[in-house]
């Protein structure tokens, strides 16, 4: 939980806020959320579907917006790689949080 918080905050690198919790992160959740929620919408739980699928997933990809764009703030390299960051992150997470 640390690693969250840190995360929510802005604490964490950007390199690290956006590859290992935007990229792989939210692969990782958003794929098993997903699996989850087609295996309880074919077996016809579909308030438990909706539930797996959204609940789990779109508070994760709240955080890990919210983060990388904190993290993006602190970033002491160029500016364009925490704007692009930011706009990758922003726009994958809503994609993700949607679908």
């Amino acid at each position: 939980m640390n690693a969250i918080g840190r995360l929510w905050r802005g604490e964490l690198p950007l390199p690290q806020a956006f590859w290992n919790f935007a990229v792989i992160g939210a692969f990782i959740v958003n794929l098993s959320t997903s699996v989850l929620f087609l295996a309880l919408l074919m077996n016809d739980y579909t308030i438990a579907a909706f539930v797996a699928g959204y609940a789990l997933s779109v508070p994760y990809n709240i955080v890990v917006a919210v983060g990388v764009w904190r993290s993006a703030d602190r970033y002491e390299g160029e500016r364009r790689w925490a704007d692009l960051a930011r706009i990758v992150t922003v726009v994958a997470m809503v994609i993700l949080s949607l679908t």
